[in-house]
């Protein structure tokens, strides 16, 4: 159900877009990002810090992009949003030694220490291969081929989270159960 939620926001935009151009598509998807959140929150009674960047990123670039009727805005959101997270994992390992992935999963994956580091050293270069193809798409791909990009692009992170998934399960130690 959760996994399903979300991709709703991204299909909402995309419909939205098809239907109505990049302005309306960015206000369905500030109100379909908000909406995803409260119900997150009412399933969890909290949402996690990533959450809340992405919301904060939502209508902080898809206000200025309805504002200044500037789609530049919207479209390097996700260019932000990854280069974010490329930083934060990359000052925590190495700057301040705390392992973000093992702190928020560690509970839930017995997995050596090597493991953890290397897991997050790929998440690192899968963010700023994902930040620079956005920021490659949109300066110079249209709004219409960025959109499409958006929707199709998804592929990129199941295939990440897939050789994730094997690269794991060849790590596990088990003793405790993998998070459904």
């Amino acid at each position: 159900m959760k996994q399903l939620l979300d991709f709703l926001p991204i299909v909402l935009f995309f419909a939205a877009y098809k239907l109505y151009g990049i302005y309306t598509a960015t206000a369905v998807l500030m109100a379909a990002t908000t909406a995803q959140m409260a119900i997150l929150y009412f399933i969890d009674r909290k949402l996690g810090t990533m959450h809340k960047v992405t919301l904060a990123l939502i209508l902080v670039f898809g206000t200025l992009t309805l504002v200044l009727q500037d789609e530049r805005f919207i479209k390097w959101k996700p260019t932000v949003l990854y280069g974010a997270m490329a930083l934060a994992l990359a000052v925590a390992l190495w700057g301040m030694r705390k392992n973000v992935l093992q702190l928020m999963l560690g509970t839930q994956l017995n997995l050596p220490q090597p493991v953890w580091h290397r897991l997050t050293v790929a998440w690192i270069g899968y963010c700023l291969f994902m930040a620079a193809i956005n920021a490659y798409v949109a300066v110079y791909f249209s709004t219409e081929q960025w959109v499409n990009f958006k929707l199709w692009g998804y592929v990129f992170p199941l295939i990440f989270l897939v050789g994730q998934g094997v690269y794991i399960s060849r790590h596990w130690q088990g003793d405790n159960s993998l998070p459904r």
